[in-house]
């Protein structure tokens, strides 16, 4: 039974589990902040689940030297493409997020409130 909870086990539910919990925030909430913070914990369960799905048990460092066997190196060797992508991922989810709550903010000085149903000017 302990076989099946590994940590790469644990951080790949963490993160789908986190997915689904920001999911279900950016639908079902009303409050402007909270669909942010759904926003948010989408966005980390995400980064979460690409790191532990390119996870590769034992493996090494991509740099190609002396202790890597070449002839194996696509089993031993990480992928650092993911890497680069969730650190990409970061930086932009940080700016989306910064520009989301700024329109929050302009939001809530213009309408006194956070309530999303108070936002009808757009409507049909």
């Amino acid at each position: 039974m302990t076989q099946y909870f590994t940590l790469e086990f644990i951080a790949m539910f963490t993160g789908f589990m986190l997915l689904v919990i920001g999911v279900w925030g950016m639908l079902t909430q009303r409050n402007l902040i909270k669909i942010v913070i759904g926003f948010s914990l989408f966005t980390t369960g995400l980064n979460i689940a690409i790191v532990s799905i390119s996870y590769i048990k034992n493996s090494t460092a991509p740099i190609l030297d002396k202790a890597v066997d070449m002839a194996n190196a696509g089993n031993l060797v990480a992928d650092p493409l993911p890497q680069a992508l969730v650190l990409t991922s970061i930086v932009i989810g940080l700016g989306v997020t910064a520009l989301m709550l700024t329109y929050v903010l302009r939001m809530y000085k213009e309408k006194k409130s956070l309530d999303i149903n108070s936002y009808t000017d757009l409507k049909w």
